[in-house]
Parts: structure tokens; sequence; C-alpha cells
């Protein structure tokens, strides 16, 4: 390992966050072209939309849970943790944060977002716990 690969999937969860933020911008002028919205209600996001407003949903939701592994990222990094197990936990987890995304932004079915999400926060749970237990170990 290289020292930074622990950075990888955090350049990919925010790659997931400007795919997002491309994805509103799209839907918005949409929505505003189909004549469901004005560009002034966007202002103070009322009214917004469905389609567009699933996106701004989840463009909020990444900067919820993943903030928390952003953070462990960094502390794996600093701390000397950032193992094969950290890096693949961390791969994980943006695996899951891409498929909640999309669930997110299509069909938007909790049935099916709800278990990623578990997932995800599952894969952090570890991520934290490895972390405790090599500063522990350390």
């Amino acid at each position: 390992m290289t020292g930074f690969e622990i950075f990888w999937p955090v350049v990919a969860h925010v790659a997931l966050v400007f795919a997002l933020y491309a994805l509103l911008s799209t839907r918005r002028s949409a929505v505003v072209r189909a004549g469901k919205a004005e560009p002034s209600e966007f202002r103070e996001n009322r009214g917004e939309p469905s389609e567009s407003l699933v996106v701004r949903n989840s463009i909020a939701n990444q900067f919820e849970l993943p903030v928390l592994f952003h953070a462990c990222c960094v502390l794996l990094y600093i701390t000397a943790a950032d193992n094969l197990l950290a890096v693949g936990l961390a791969w994980v987890f943006v695996g899951f944060r891409y498929a909640h995304a999309f669930v997110h932004v299509t069909s938007n079915r909790l049935r099916h977002r709800g278990p990623l999400f578990l997932a995800g926060f599952v894969m952090l749970a570890a991520m934290w716990a490895w972390l405790a237990l090599w500063m522990a170990m350390n």
C-alpha cells in the first residue's frame, strides 16, 4: 500500500455528491421548463416538485452519516490503522452509499433504501470499531 488508499473511497464519495448536484440541476431545470415550478420557488425550498425533491433529500443525506465516514478515514490515516481491512470496509461503505442514492433518486422505495442504509451503517460502525481496537492495541 502506498499510504493514500484510504482516501480513494473518500474521493469516490465526493464524486457521488457532485453527481447528485448535477442531477439536481438537471431535474430542477426540467421541472421549470415543464411549468411545474418557478425558479424563485427553489430559494426557500418550499413546495419543490417530487422529481427534484428526492434528489435534494439524497444530497442532504450525503452530509449526515458520511460526515462520520470522512472523519473516520482521516483518523484511520493519522493513526496508521488504514490497512487492507479498513480500506475494504471504506469501499463497501461507499458502494452502499451509491446504491442507496440510486434507489433514493429513482424508485425511492423504502423497502430497498432501508436495508442499503443499514448495511452502510454497519460498515461504518465496523470502521469505527476497527479504529478503536487499533488505538487500544497500540
